[in-house]
């Protein structure tokens, strides 16, 4: 039906415009477990980053319980574990992540791999990364996630993580 005349439009918090290839929006650039977080998107519906994940790195089975994950696969091979199975994810490929889904993802092949990450709604992981920016102990990763709405599996919860 469209809009009506005198129907309020709402706008929400996202601003428009376009983040230029190379940029992060607000700056904001994390080093997250080795892998380089590049804020894409930001606003209460939506958190969008690019992912660039060298070689031998991952992020260990872990569940979002209030958001949805994607995926946009742009260069290299990911491995992933997505509620029970292990699986592969190639260039153009989309994964899905619904709220509640044990998951995680590892780059196991010799060269880099980059991706489009995203989560609806946005909930507190760009603060989260902010709080996990250059931070290498594992458990405190594990305990500042779990205060952020993100709860890593016990380690040996899955098997081949």
């Amino acid at each position: 039906m469209g809009i009506q005349p005198g129907e309020e439009i709402i706008v929400g918090d996202l601003p428009k415009g376009i983040t230029p290839a190379g940029e992060a929006v607000g700056n904001k650039t994390w080093n997250v477990l080795g892998h380089t977080y590049v804020a894409k998107v930001e606003s209460s519906t939506s958190f969008a980053w690019l992912s660039l994940d060298p070689a031998g790195t991952g992020v260990p089975p872990h569940v979002h319980p209030s958001q949805d994950e994607h995926i946009f696969v742009m260069e290299g091979i990911y491995t992933l574990y997505l509620d029970g199975e292990w699986t592969t994810a190639g260039p153009g490929d989309t994964v899905r992540m619904p709220m509640g889904l044990p998951h995680a993802y590892f780059n196991k092949q010799d060269g880099a791999g980059k991706a489009l990450f995203w989560v609806s709604p946005s909930g507190r992981l760009s603060q989260l990364f902010d709080q996990l920016h250059d931070l290498d102990d594992p458990d405190e990763v594990v305990r500042r996630s779990a205060l952020h709405d993100v709860d890593f599996l016990p380690p040996g919860t899955v098997p081949g993580a």
